[in-house]
C-alpha cells in the first residue's frame, strides 16, 4: 500500500506518539482521522497540520467504549470516503506495584487497586480489540481489499516492576497482533506491531534528568529513540505487503 493511498485512524492521536504518527502520515500524503478525548490536544492538531499534502480531521472517541468506537470507524470511512489503516495507540498509565510493603514492619501497606488495573486494560487492550473488530467489520462489510492494523505495543510487554496492568495490556496486543494477522489474512486485512522502547514525548519530558540518565543506562544506544523513528516502523507496516502477525521492537537494544 502506497502511503499516498492511505485512510487511516490513528486512536491516541491528540499527543505523544500518536500525534506524531498523525502528522507524518499527512505530510506523507496520507488522510488520517486522529481520536482522542483531550479535546485541546485535537484542537491545536488541526491547527498544526494546516497546509499538509494529506488532510487531517478530528474525533472525540473513547476507544473503551463500544458505541463510541463503532461510530468512530463509520464516521472516519465517510469522512474520508474509505478507510484501510487502523493505528491502535491510544494508551494510559497506571503504575503501582503489586503490594507494597511497609520496610519497617514487613507488612503489606497497599497494593494495586482494580480501578487502576481495569481502566488500563480497558483502553490498552479492550480498545484496540473494539477498534480493530469494527475496522474489520466495515473493511469486509464495504468490500474492501488491502488494509493494515498497527499496534502500538511496548517493551514492557516483557513484564517490567510496576506495570502489572500495562505490561499485560501490551503483551495482550502483541499476541492479539499475531491471532488477528491469521484470522483476517484472508479478508485483506494485515497486522502488525511495533514495542518502542523509550521514546521521546511529553511523558519523558517531564522526568527529572537524573532518572531518565538512570534509565537509558540499560539502552545499548544510550539515548531515547525519537517518534520519527517510531514513525518509520509504522510506515513499514503499512507499505509491506508481505508482513503480517509479527511485533516489530524499537527498542535501542533494550532488555527488561
Amino acid at each position: 500500500m502506497n502511503i499516498q493511498d492511505v485512510r487511516a485512524i490513528v486512536t491516541g492521536g491528540a499527543s505523544g506518539m500518536g500525534r506524531a504518527f498523525v502528522l507524518a502520515l499527512a505530510r506523507d500524503g496520507g488522510d488520517v482521522v486522529a481520536a482522542d478525548v483531550n479535546d485541546e490536544g485535537l484542537a491545536s492538531l488541526l491547527t498544526e497540520a494546516e497546509g499538509l499534502p494529506g488532510t487531517v480531521r478530528v474525533r472525540r472517541a473513547d476507544v473503551s467504549n463500544e458505541a463510541q468506537v463503532v461510530a468512530l470507524i463509520d464516521g472516519a470511512r465517510a469522512d474520508m470516503g474509505g478507510l484501510n489503516v487502523l493505528v491502535n495507540n491510544a494508551g494510559i498509565f497506571r503504575d503501582g506495584l503489586l503490594v507494597k510493603v511497609d520496610r519497617e514492619t514487613g507488612k503489606v501497606k497497599g497494593s494495586m487497586s482494580l480501578a487502576n488495573w481495569q481502566k488500563v486494560i480497558d483502553i490498552d487492550l479492550t480498545g484496540p480489540f473494539l477498534c480493530t473488530r469494527e475496522f474489520a467489520r466495515s473493511h469486509i462489510d464495504n468490500g474492501g481489499t488491502d488494509a493494515a492494523v498497527v499496534n502500538i505495543s511496548s517493551i514492557a510487554r516483557h513484564g517490567n516492576a510496576g506495570q502489572s496492568n500495562y505490561s499485560a495490556a501490551k503483551a495482550g496486543l502483541v499476541a492479539d497482533t499475531k491471532l488477528w494477522g491469521t484470522e483476517l489474512a484472508r479478508y485483506g486485512i494485515r497486522t502488525g506491531a511495533i514495542a518502542p522502547g523509550f521514546i521521546q514525548t511529553p511523558i519523558l519530558d517531564g522526568m527529572r534528568p537524573e532518572v531518565l540518565q538512570g534509565m537509558l543506562k540499560g539502552v545499548p544506544m544510550r539515548r531515547t529513540g525519537t517518534t520519527a523513528e517510531i514513525y518509520s516502523g509504522v510506515k513499514f507496516i503499512i507499505e509491506c505487503g508481505y508482513f503480517t502477525g509479527r511485533c516489530i521492537d524499537i527498542d535501542g537494544g533494550l532488555v527488561l
